[in-house]
């Protein structure tokens, strides 16, 4: 499984936030939006007995979980940076997402990487705004994905497409909201409000609809 991400640093990270939030506050909304997806990739990969890795744009932090390998980001357009990252593991099966969705659980990765394992060529999870937060590959290929145009709002329908031109078949994963804007900020935190994206949410007071979560919890 591949996670590709920024160190959440701020003034690099979540930029889209700002304003109405801090440069702070966004990396702090990042690091919990990063601790949670790689929670939800550590469980995935011990159930399935998978390879956990981050594609990293930046240094890695004491926020990296123990069993992740790191690679670095390549350079240039995204579209180039997710190839490279799938070009890494050439012709294996690899399950790759953002950290845009930390409502993403456990148990939704795992039926993405069992559709690989049951014969998908492809999965793909839709966003909301017309991207994508989930794309997997049985067969790794980096020329599946460059030169898509990335946040478009059609970025997920031409990634789809291209996917269906190079005849494969692909399983259609449920369409999620990932955090871009403000916007997108409360309801995908009342969407995992036990998770730690809802606790920074709740802790810098942005909405105070969120609940914080109870002590104890991840």
């Amino acid at each position: 499984m591949l996670v590709i991400a920024k160190t959440p640093v701020p003034g690099r990270v979540k930029t889209r936030l700002t304003p109405p939030y801090s440069p702070v506050q966004a990396a702090r909304l990042a690091a919990a939006a990063l601790a949670d997806t790689l929670d939800a990739v550590a469980g995935a990969c011990r159930s399935l007995g998978a390879r956990p890795m981050v594609v990293l744009d930046g240094e890695p932090g004491p926020w990296l979980p123990p069993g992740f390998t790191v690679v670095a980001q390549a350079t240039g357009s995204f579209d180039t940076r997710l190839a490279a990252a799938f070009d890494a593991v050439r012709g294996q099966p690899a399950l790759l997402i953002g950290m845009d969705t930390p409502q993403i659980g456990q148990d939704e990765l795992v039926a993405a990487l069992l559709e690989l394992r049951a014969g998908a060529d492809a999965v793909l999870g839709r966003a909301l705004d017309g991207g994508w937060w989930a794309l997997g590959l049985r067969a790794s290929a980096g020329g599946l994905v460059r030169g898509v145009a990335t946040s478009t709002p059609d970025t997920g329908a031409c990634q789809l497409a291209r996917l269906r031109a190079a005849g494969l078949g692909v399983v259609e994963l449920p369409v999620l909201r990932d955090v871009d804007t403000a916007a997108d900020v409360a309801p995908v935190a009342a969407l995992a409000p036990g998770g730690r994206f809802a606790a920074a949410v709740h802790e810098l007071g942005l909405c105070p609809g969120v609940a914080a979560r109870p002590a104890g919890e991840r």
